[in-house]
């Protein structure tokens, strides 16, 4: 016989948990003539046989009508399917720690909260140590904190020697400069690159022109191609966030964003750009569209881990609308301004393939290649000519 004392040693519970115990009826101490409470083996038996049945996620409640009765098969197949789901759930908890830690994959956790959160994302992003430039480039390529730096290594390996960074031609841009019908005497273009479209503007224009772009290099290249056309005195470079530009409200007559838009969101570069733009100013962009209401399942798969804004174009006229524009024109960008990028990126993959088998950065402009090469009819980048309305 057992003291209820004793038998909670034994059991590893406390004596308050043992009364409640037998209030509920599943085990029945007696009391001897001096008072005290003793029990059973056959009640030491009956708890640790309902500590074994609580393992298994049941209630004392369930425990109670599995002793007393034949046991309730749906009630164990529902308790077994909530706990799978919550094994589930903690193995999803394990491998995002783990991956936070450094062990692990973390691009489908980034991508999955970019969808939800981006702006809280970026600013996360930022506090873990990542500059904004890197924050960014974290955000739309490597998608992965602990690759990163390889990622970003491998992926300028691949562009360092291209000068077009994205999709266009002389062409598309004297078509967009010639829907602008004011003269611009000062000019701003975001995400100039390697200054492809820069000489272009200069060429065709008297305006000065401030190029601004996030990576050194990149204005290194636009700077030798000034002074090789002799637009140093017209060209400043400006190494600078197109989050956050340095530039006194209503700067510019003209801006110019050739595919650089979606890097902050075309809604907030819409809304932001817009102050820096003197009244009637225009503003130049081009951004990825669906040409069709019914893309294939293979490209929107793509980019709704490459590019999840991805919309219409009369999404993106209406969104121009109530940032307060006018639409004055509106075109989408022809085949050859694609191939005058992908074919050269083609001929640079594949011949950094054999030594860069294993690089991530590789295998994600191939998955891009290829959807060029594949899906090409089902998207294209639209150019928007808007003036800034009065308000």
């Amino acid at each position: 016989m057992y003291r209820i004392s004793e038998l909670a040693d034994f059991v590893g519970l406390s004596r308050t948990a043992l009364l409640y115990y037998e209030k509920q009826g599943l085990i029945q101490g007696k009391r001897l003539e001096n008072s005290y409470r003793v029990y059973s083996d056959k009640d030491v038996q009956r708890v640790r046989l309902i500590q074994k049945l609580q393992a298994g996620g049941l209630t004392l409640k369930e425990c109670k009508a599995c002793l007393n009765a034949k046991v309730d098969r749906e009630l164990l197949q529902s308790r077994l399917k909530r706990l799978d789901e919550e094994i589930a759930h903690k193995q999803q908890s394990r491998q995002l720690l783990a991956a936070l830690l450094g062990e692990g994959d973390l691009k489908a956790w980034h991508e999955s909260v970019d969808k939800v959160a981006p702006d809280a994302h970026l600013e996360w992003l930022i506090k873990q140590g990542f500059s904004k430039k890197e924050a960014l480039h974290l955000k739309w390529l490597s998608k992965d904190m602990n690759e990163h730096d390889r990622y970003m290594a491998d992926f300028m390996r691949v562009f360092e020697t291209m000068d077009r960074w994205g999709p266009g031609s002389e062409e598309e841009t004297l078509r967009a400069l010639s829907s602008v019908k004011s003269s611009p005497k000062t000019l701003l273009e975001i995400g100039c690159g390697k200054g492809i479209a820069t000489t272009v503007l200069a060429k065709h224009t008297d305006a000065v022109i401030t190029a601004l772009d996030n990576e050194p290099s990149a204005l290194n290249r636009l700077n030798e191609r000034a002074a090789e056309l002799g637009f140093s005195d017209r060209i400043t470079t400006v190494n600078a966030s197109m989050t956050e530009l340095p530039f006194e409200p209503e700067s510019f007559d003209l801006i110019w964003a050739e595919g650089s838009a979606y890097i902050m969101g075309v809604e907030n570069a819409l809304k932001q750009w817009r102050k820096v733009l003197k009244h009637d100013g225009v503003l130049v962009l081009s951004d990825l569209v669906w040409l069709t209401e019914t893309p294939s399942e293979e490209a929107k798969a793509f980019w709704s881990q490459g590019y999840p804004d991805i919309g219409s174009i009369s999404r993106r006229e209406e969104q121009a609308k109530s940032a307060g524009y006018d639409v004055m024109e509106s075109f989408t960008l022809a085949p050859e301004a694609w191939e005058n990028y992908f074919k050269p990126l083609e001929a640079r993959v594949n011949a950094l393939k054999p030594e860069m088998q294993d690089s991530a950065a590789l295998k994600d402009i191939q998955a891009e290649l290829n959807i060029y090469n594949e899906c090409l009819n089902e998207f294209s980048y639209q150019v928007f000519v808007l003036k800034k309305k009065g308000r």
